[in-house]
């Protein structure tokens, strides 16, 4: 027996605990405790929380480390870091169109909003004022004011990606041009930040199957199986509009990039998995980043595109908030004409970008587009019953677009070697030009850190 354990990989082990998540989530669901009291699998939330909060405390250092090493290390040449930006820009605008497209075809053609019950539940909180909570929409000048941070430690304890990108991005373009030294010694300190975290991502992914094994029994447990009924078909549709947008959008890319499907899909299952159990991005990012590089893709590419794909590629996200704005106007009797659609998905657009990486952010987007098309806020009471089914698939999507994206820009740049580790085994301009140097003086081979003489 014990030998059998040894040889299942962490993919086993996840799939073992999301199992055990489900089977304890149905056993000792929140209906029971209601009644008679005791336990509840909803109680193993702890568990859930520990680790996405474990894995979010890494996040900032590695994409700080990583994006400084990246554009910093690679030589003076910031046109390649442009050029960089702008091809990603203009394939995440393209990929996001396609979903939000696929998005519209489906709801339109499934038709999941036509049913009198769902009239019926949103009529009825709208009367008992249950519209959730959420915070305001924000205007494009607001989002583009919040790519800026007021202070760099503040962006850091928020976690909040975008503006970590735009400081570090800074950050590095400045390092470019110090000389000597003191570059070296910043270098060498990214360096070692980062080969450290991506160590403690390592420790972390130790406890992925009983963190997402929770999150499960969480989710069954509060809503259970039986939460898919009056929603199934609106359920159905998300998932049917994910399987044809990967099957139409993400594989032919995949195809043309010449990105080995096999390859990618084997260093992808797991950071996936981690998405599709936690419902939640930035519990994946360390480890798909991880994936990646050693998938073959440039540790610059993936510091640089991963982070900004999770603001600007949320594929499932905005295919979902396309799907469930028309699914609110069908279901209160609100036809909506072809153009009001497209003026819709144009908003969208604009809308979805920045979206947080996080459970239930994609909310208040929905919330803003609602308003702004005088549809009913409440009807988002309704959608919450099924939203946790419905973010594990888009958060997955989000994901895996995400992972392919890095490889397309690294196959565009020129700069990318399936199977072959791309991570640790890269070596700076600065540190090519110290080894030499060592070289030459008989000083002994070690990477230059902060403090050395």
């Amino acid at each position: 027996m014990p030998k059998l354990f040894r040889r299942l990989t962490l993919t086993h082990w996840i799939f073992i605990g999301m199992l055990t998540g489900i089977l304890l989530g149905y056993v000792f669901p929140d209906k029971e405790r209601a009644i008679h009291g005791g336990w509840s699998a909803s109680d193993l939330k702890l568990l859930s929380d520990l680790f996405v909060r474990g894995i979010k405390m890494i996040i900032a250092p590695i994409l700080f480390s990583t994006l400084v090493m990246g554009i910093a290390g690679h030589g003076d040449d910031l046109k390649k870091v442009g050029r960089l930006a702008f091809r990603s820009i203009l394939y995440f605008e393209i990929v996001t169109t396609v979903a939000l497209a696929v998005g519209l075809l489906a709801v339109n053609l499934s038709r999941p909003g036509d049913s009198p019950r769902l009239a019926a539940a949103i009529h009825a909180a709208e009367l008992a004022h249950a519209s959730p909570a959420l915070a305001q929409p924000k205007s494009f000048a607001e989002h583009v004011r919040d790519v800026v941070p007021t202070s760099f430690v503040d962006a850091l304890a928020r976690n909040d990606v975008l503006q970590v990108v735009f400081f570090s991005m800074l950050f590095a373009a400045a390092l470019t041009q110090v000389k000597g030294r003191p570059r070296e010694a910043v270098l060498g300190f990214c360096e070692g930040l980062a080969e450290t975290m991506f160590k403690l991502v390592g420790i972390i992914m130790r406890f992925v199957p009983l963190g997402v094994g929770a999150a499960l029994a969480t989710t069954v447990a509060h809503s259970g199986l039986e939460v898919l009924f009056p929603l199934l078909k609106l359920v159905v549709t998300l998932w049917v509009a994910l399987i044809v947008f990967v099957l139409v959008a993400l594989v032919p890319i995949a195809l043309l990039a010449r990105v080995p499907l096999r390859g990618f899909i084997r260093h992808v299952r797991e950071p996936a998995l981690i998405a599709f159990s936690t419902t939640s991005s930035d519990a994946a990012l360390p480890l798909a980043m991880q994936r990646m590089e050693a998938f073959g893709v440039p540790r610059r590419i993936v510091s640089f595109v991963m982070p900004t794909g999770y603001s600007f590629n949320l594929d499932g996200t905005t295919l979902y908030l396309a799907l469930a704005s028309v699914f609110v106007a069908q279901a209160v009797g609100h036809e909506m004409p072809i153009g009001t659609q497209l003026a819709m998905m144009g908003t969208l657009m604009l809308t979805s970008k920045g979206v947080a990486a996080v459970p239930r952010a994609s909310l208040v987007i929905l919330s803003g587009t609602l308003a702004a098309f005088d549809l009913p806020l409440a009807a988002i009471t309704v959608i919450l019953a099924v939203d946790e089914l419905m973010d594990m698939g888009r958060t997955t999507v989000n994901l895996v677009g995400n992972c392919l994206a890095t490889c397309v820009m690294a196959r565009w740049e020129g700069e990318f070697t399936p199977g072959v580790p791309a991570g640790p085994a890269e070596r700076t301009d600065v540190e090519l030009v110290a080894e030499e140097e060592r070289a030459v003086g008989g000083i002994p081979d070690h990477r230059p850190m902060v403090g050395d003489s």
